[in-house]
């Protein structure tokens, strides 16, 4: 290899078949992207559900700037410092009553992984050697490690995972768009929740640990949200078995559902513990947190305490960052805005899919939504493999100056979909030009859906 090739960009070690360019990002403002070669893109999918406070905020740059000269790191096993107490203050703060303890880590990831050996440390302590199962929905998605790659509920990753990792006992995710042949939505997603019942019986309720679930999903679901009565169901499973109820916020969290919590939309179905990440540094420093009960946290202190951390757990400069998002979430109040913006922007959806067939279903809440693409909306009969949607709406997607977040997941077995969700700094004019773009960008994809099935 020469030396002109050493490097290079992530994408290298992607699969080759991907065939959508990826444009050379040089600058960010707002909701906006701008490459090399001067176009500009609307980051309709907040690069992946990220970018909570939008691109290039000037506080957030200085909180960051002005740590980085006081005290740039400062290791939690052998001192303290005011940033990681400041931090998990806001972040308590905002969670509500219930969660007053927040243990950092460097990502939804690693968050994942600490709420996990947290529960297990706490069972440990107390003489539950045997409560070690976890089940989780399929599809879902926990992260991108050995441990939460085994939890997330894709078939496709089983060949990998299959005698590498322990996998999570898996139970069908209560979809909505389609629910099998007799089943009205309301009495699938209650059989989704007694499958829960069920599996726990099946399991042993003293082998279980817990249960984990994404209260609105990501790609892994198109934005699938739970409903409030699947919730409820789920919450009284859990504490009638004596099983702990974890919830995925790593993507849906920190306000973008219009609440800082997007499990709070349900009240009598507080989680025991919560993980947050992603829009919680909004992309400006690697962050994530697990929010815990006092309780748990004092009692397992005065057993054997968490004795699991990582070099960055508690970093001063991230912390800082951490904060310094919050207080803008805060400051132009982006929790509503996200919650009225996303109303908006449903609705303008809506009106195109009264004009293109290829919209199956729209999902999703406040700024997090996903867009079902479909072959025939009548059957929801999607696209065949020889014309992947997702890539074609991504392509598309860039010719009318729209970075749009879609990619074909399990094998495309539960629908193909692309991610709406925007910065939450976006106005009701942004809103306007992304949904006048993108009703271009769905009129040529249909046309080049067209084309193809013609030609086969």
């Amino acid at each position: 290899m020469s030396e002109i090739n050493l490097g290079g960009p992530q994408d290298l070690f992607y699969s080759k078949s991907n065939f959508v360019p990826l444009p050379l990002i040089v600058k960010t403002e707002g909701i906006w992207m701008e490459d090399d070669q001067g176009n500009r893109y609307i980051d309709v999918s907040s690069g992946p559900v990220v970018s909570n406070i939008g691109h290039g905020n000037e506080k957030v740059a200085r909180a960051m700037y002005d740590q980085a000269v006081t005290m740039d790191f400062a290791y939690s096993r052998v001192s303290r410092h005011q940033p990681n107490i400041d931090l998990t203050r806001k972040i308590a703060e905002l969670a509500g009553g219930g969660y007053q303890r927040v243990a950092l880590a460097s990502g939804g990831s690693e968050a994942m992984e600490i709420a996990l050996k947290f529960l297990r440390q706490y069972v440990v302590a107390k003489g539950q050697l045997q409560k070690r199962k976890i089940i989780t929905l399929s599809p879902s998605y926990h992260g991108g490690t050995i441990a939460t790659l085994a939890i997330t509920g894709d078939d496709a990753l089983d060949p990998f995972i299959d005698g590498f990792a322990m996998k999570s006992e898996r139970i069908p995710a209560p979809f909505q768009y389609r629910v099998p042949e007799g089943h009205s939505r309301e009495s699938y997603r209650m059989e989704c929740a007694d499958a829960l019942e069920a599996k726990i019986q099946e399991l042993g309720a003293d082998n279980v640990l817990a249960f984990v679930i994404e209260p609105i999903g990501g790609l892994a679901t198109g934005a699938q949200m739970l409903s409030e009565d699947y919730a409820n169901r789920v919450r009284e499973i859990c504490d009638r078995h004596g099983i702990y109820l974890v919830y995925d916020e790593i993507l849906c969290g920190a306000g973008r559902s219009g609440k800082f919590l997007a499990s709070s939309h349900w009240p009598k179905a507080k989680g025991d513990l919560v993980v947050l990440a992603k829009g919680l540094a909004a992309g400006y420093a690697p962050l994530g947190a697990v929010l815990m009960p006092g309780d748990m946290v004092d009692e397992l202190a005065g057993l054997t305490g968490f004795n699991f951390s990582h070099t960055y757990n508690a970093n001063p400069i991230t912390c800082a960052t951490g904060v310094a998002v919050l207080e803008v979430l805060e400051e132009q109040g982006l929790v509503a805005k996200a919650g009225l913006r996303g109303d908006y922007l449903r609705g303008k959806l809506e009106l195109l899919a009264e004009k293109h067939a290829c919209i199956g279903d729209i999902r999703g809440k406040g700024l997090l939504m996903a867009v079902e693409l479909v072959a025939d909306r009548k059957t929801k009969q999607g696209y065949p493999a020889s014309f992947p949607p997702t890539e074609h709406i991504r392509i598309i997607g860039l010719q009318h100056g729209l970075i749009i977040y879609s990619r074909r997941t399990a094998n495309g077995k539960h629908g193909d979909w692309f991610m709406v969700a925007p910065p939450l700094t976006i106005t009701e004019a942004e809103c306007d030009d992304l949904i006048e773009r993108l009703d271009a960008v769905l009129g040529d994809f249909e046309t080049a859906a067209v084309a193809h099935m013609g030609s086969q």
